[in-house]
Parts: structure tokens; C-alpha cells; sequence
């Protein structure tokens, strides 16, 4: 069963911009907080940016200034990425936690020089 969908990633040139979207399903409640991370070929995942249900929000420092956060209602988050740079080809995955932590599927971005 899919808990959440995400769209949105594609090949970019670096300069340029897209936009993530994240669509929790109606049968996870509660959710306290719903996030974008990236996984590199042959690195760890890591945590890319973070909205809570009170709408305060964090990002990684390589990110800051360039991507941003945003909800739509309790379960969907966009996360618009400007200046995008080659380091941050990766695949981008929703998060989102209430009694348990969901994952997505993955979408990948691609970002050539």
C-alpha cells in the first residue's frame, strides 16, 4: 500500500530549479512531521529539510538559501529547489512521521554541470 507519493524530479542543468511535491494518503494520521532527504550514490542518507504540523522548519546548511520547505495542509509538502547545483544529484525521498516513520518511494534529480 502507497503512503506516500512524491513527483516532481527530472534532469535540471545547474543554475536551475524544480520543485518536489509529497502527498501523504488519507490513512496515516497524525502526523507530526514531514521532511525531504537525499540519497547519493554511495552515501548515507541524509535529512534535506523538515516541516513540523507547527510549521517550523529546518534544513541542512548545504541547502540553506537555496531550497525551501512548504505545506499545503497537514499531508502535502513542496520543496522548491533553486540554484541547484551538481552535488545535489541524488534521489529525493519523503518523510513522514506520526506513530510510525513512512518513506516514499524515492524521485530522482539529476543536476549536470
Amino acid at each position: 500500500q502507497v503512503h506516500l507519493v512524491e513527483s516532481g524530479g527530472g534532469l535540471v542543468q545547474a543554475g536551475g530549479s524544480l520543485r518536489l511535491s509529497c502527498a501523504a494518503s488519507r490513512n496515516i494520521f497524525s502526523i507530526n512531521v514531514m521532511g525531504w532527504y537525499r540519497q547519493a550514490p554511495g552515501k548515507e542518507r541524509e535529512m534535506v529539510a523538515r516541516i513540523t504540523s507547527g510549521g517550523s522548519t529546518n534544513y541542512a546548511d548545504s541547502v540553506k538559501g537555496r531550497f525551501t520547505i512548504s505545506r499545503d495542509n497537514a499531508k502535502k509538502i513542496y520543496l522548491q529547489m533553486n540554484s541547484l547545483k551538481p552535488e545535489d544529484t541524488a534521489v529525493y525521498y519523503c518523510n513522514a512521521v506520526s506513530i510510525i516513520t513512512y518513506w516514499g518511494q524515492g524521485t530522482q534529480v539529476t543536476v549536470s554541470s
